[in-house]
């Protein structure tokens, strides 16, 4: 018999929340990385009910520590007079070594860190999946967009097929 003090969790694994479809169409995604965020309580709340947005979000970093900028988390309904801005610079929870290595990739091979999506894990807390991205040039995008075309006419083919 369950305990009736304890909370009822959904355990269906990671749910996400916002992601950053236009980074797939921009950049080469080269590393990814799971960092966790340091939110307030009505960030999170606001978040768990997706209300994000990844559009224009980097990642600095800077003293040793990693921010996550320019990326808008809505107000929460029932919040009060303090509630959080709704875009601020968010601190990144990552060992102390990825973020070196992360700073040494960016600045030596001149690559962006761009967050791809947010998502709230099974334990409930709240994650930000980041990538070490190469920009595209304007010919990379098309040869992109050919090759996916190309790739939804072949399985268009195949299932008439059966």
């Amino acid at each position: 018999m369950a305990n009736p003090n304890e909370k009822t969790a959904q355990k269906s694994g990671p749910r996400t929340v916002a992601s950053n479809r236009k980074a797939h169409h921009e950049y080469f995604i080269e590393e990814t990385y799971d960092a966790g965020i340091v939110l307030t309580g009505t960030e999170i709340k606001s978040l768990r009910k997706g209300r994000a947005s990844l559009q224009d979000g980097f990642v600095l970093v800077r003293n040793g520590e990693a921010m996550l900028m320019n990326v808008h988390i809505a107000h929460y309904e029932q919040g009060n007079r303090n509630n959080h801005p709704e875009v601020r610079p968010r601190k990144l929870l990552l060992h102390k070594a990825e973020i070196r290595q992360l700073h040494a990739q960016a600045t030596q091979r001149k690559w962006t860190i761009v967050p791809l999506r947010i998502y709230i894990d099974e334990k409930g807390r709240a994650k930000v999946e980041i990538a070490l991205v190469r920009g595209k040039q304007l010919h990379d995008k098309r040869d992109s967009i050919a090759k996916r075309e190309n790739e939804r006419e072949l399985r268009r083919v195949l299932k008439q097929e059966y």
